[in-house]
């Protein structure tokens, strides 16, 4: 994408300058991306690893037009499919530092409802918060498998009291 890693953190370059080398200069308080012995960004440099900092001007066109959306639009899209759905795009979106860059993975997950129908996709939602699953892959596997069309079986997760194999505590003293 249109970011470069430094001291585990991403900051954004413009989009034009992807599988091209840059060079980084950093100090305590900036990071500056050079290309051609040109200066293409700054920004103040950020010590949270794994985030993104970004600046609009760098995202291609196509990325701009997110920025007109907001998170609350989708959940409102997510909620036309039903309840579980629209919180499971409020978990997406909470899972970012800027809720723009989990709008893919919330449209994804809404198309997933034209591929397997509005009803199927509310089922896998359901099925998916609860099992902590919290990705459009998670989702999207439940779908395939067509776990989203089996009721889940309580009784097959309670582990038995006595069992052949079971050694309980007393079995390591």
């Amino acid at each position: 994408d249109y970011h470069v890693e430094f001291d585990k953190h991403y900051y954004s370059v413009p989009y034009t300058l992807i599988h091209k080398e840059v060079w980084i200069r950093a100090t305590q308080s900036t990071v500056e991306i050079f290309h051609n012995r040109k200066r293409e960004a700054s920004h103040r440099r950020v010590k949270a690893p794994g985030r993104h900092t970004t600046v609009a001007e760098h995202m291609p066109p196509a990325h701009q037009k997110y920025l007109e959306w907001s998170p609350e639009r989708l959940v409102s899209w997510a909620q036309k499919t039903g309840p579980h759905t629209a919180q499971f795009v409020q978990v997406l979106l909470a899972s970012r530092q800027h809720p723009e860059q989990a709008y893919r993975s919330c449209l994804g997950l809404l198309r997933l409802g034209e591929r397997y129908g509005q009803e199927r996709l509310e089922a896998a939602c359901c099925r998916a918060l609860p099992a902590g699953i919290h990705s459009y892959k998670g989702v999207k596997n439940i779908l395939d498998a067509k776990l989203d069309q089996v009721k889940p079986d309580e009784a097959s997760t309670v582990v038995p009291a006595s069992h052949e194999n079971i050694r309980g505590q007393d079995y390591y003293q």
